[in-house]
């Protein structure tokens, strides 16, 4: 069975959707590890409570040393790699990964993110599509899973998925039905990449 590293940095409902898919059959992989760069995320509570190995890993100690970002990069890497991932998911992980990391795991790093390709790259997708909505500039937004490269958000799309804004929606209401899509897609994309993993 594929080993999967789920990355998160908060809440963990996409976490959760993989966690369900992997513990039910629908999704043909273990997940082995989660890490944070927050030790505040719930996210590692749902780990915790699965049995799954909870890794708290924080860059603001590196910051206050005045160490660079590759240093907190290598040493991700390192605990990363030692739970052996035929993949990693992004899934709500807020920092960018720098070259280093990546060129540990070559087509290994997926990640979802609250926006259709080549919309909204980027922190705070879901808000900036409401305000373009507001503006009448666009008439949806929606939901992708990318293969990571150096670039945001601009990696090869696995599956995306549109989600309808409606006339009167709040931001809240389009937040829900963006994080319903979300947790449908990120289970169907993780599938689709272990699929094409060798």
């Amino acid at each position: 069975m594929k080993r999967l590293v789920v990355m998160i940095s908060g809440n963990g409902t996409n976490l959760q959707a993989l966690i369900d898919a992997s513990q039910s059959g629908k999704l043909d992989a273990r997940i082995v590890a989660v890490f944070s760069n927050r030790a505040d995320a719930f996210g590692l509570v749902r780990a915790e409570q699965a049995g799954i190995p909870a890794v708290t890993f924080p860059l603001t100690p590196y910051k206050q040393a005045g160490r660079p970002r590759n240093d907190y990069d290598g040493d991700l890497a390192r605990l990363v790699a030692a739970f052996q991932p035929d993949l990693i998911v992004l899934a709500g992980w807020m920092l960018i990964l720098s070259p280093l990391f990546l060129s540990r795991f070559p087509g290994q790093v997926i990640n979802l993110h609250p926006a259709l390709p080549g919309q909204f790259p980027g922190t705070h997708a879901i808000e900036r599509a409401y305000a373009a909505f507001q503006r009448g500039e666009i008439d949806h937004t929606g939901v992708m899973v990318h293969w990571v490269i150096p670039q945001i958000d601009a990696g090869e799309v696995l599956a995306s998925a549109p989600v309808a804004i409606e006339a009167g929606d709040t931001l809240q209401e389009l937040e829900t039905r963006t994080h319903a899509t979300e947790h449908r897609l990120i289970v169907e994309a993780t599938q689709m990449a272990l699929q094409r993993l060798p």
